[in-house]
């Protein structure tokens, strides 16, 4: 069950909004079965989203930010210019975003220890929580995800719409 962690985590970091709350909240369920221990549900978790966003972040440092846009290349910049690295852990904790932040890294050139620090303290942070999430809500977890999924996708869309869109200045 902890490679199944691991394995789904993976394409939700490298740009793949695959929704790790569910998979972690699974994962969490299976704690509270028993199936596996929760520092091996929140290893393989981290580990998984460090794995994906190292190929992000690669892919970003090799040009394809460049994808995104200019508008959005241009807005990714100026987050990294006017936060810094930080802006990596903050994103860690935010749906979509976190799914996104490591090619503009990649692509500002964050160095990469400060890069795998941060990435692994966000997800860590993420995978805990949505872990135990899974793990209390027990049995009912099935419901609950769902509607979590839904509500995280949403304010993930609006964050992400936030920092992309061009403002109107007053």
């Amino acid at each position: 069950m902890a490679l199944g962690v691991f394995l789904l985590m993976i394409p939700e970091s490298a740009c793949i909004p695959v929704p790790s709350e569910m998979t972690l909240m699974g994962a969490g369920f299976g704690v509270h079965q028993g199936l596996l221990s929760l520092p091996v549900a929140i290893a393989a978790g981290t580990a998984g989203n460090l794995i994906g966003s190292l190929i992000a972040y690669v892919a970003g440092r090799r040009g394809a930010a460049d994808l995104l846009g200019e508008t959005v290349r241009d807005r990714c910049d100026r987050i990294f210019e006017r936060h810094g690295t930080a802006a990596v852990f903050v994103a860690r904790l935010l749906p979509l975003a976190r799914s996104f932040v490591s090619l503009p890294a990649g692509h500002a050139r964050v160095p990469l220890p400060r890069f795998v620090a941060l990435t692994v303290a966000g997800c860590a942070i993420w995978s805990t929580a949505f872990v135990l999430a899974g793990d209390l809500t027990g049995a009912a977890w099935h419901s609950l995800s769902g509607t979590l999924g839904n509500a995280f996708l949403a304010i993930g869309v609006a964050v992400v719409a936030w920092c992309v869109l061009p403002r109107r200045r007053g």
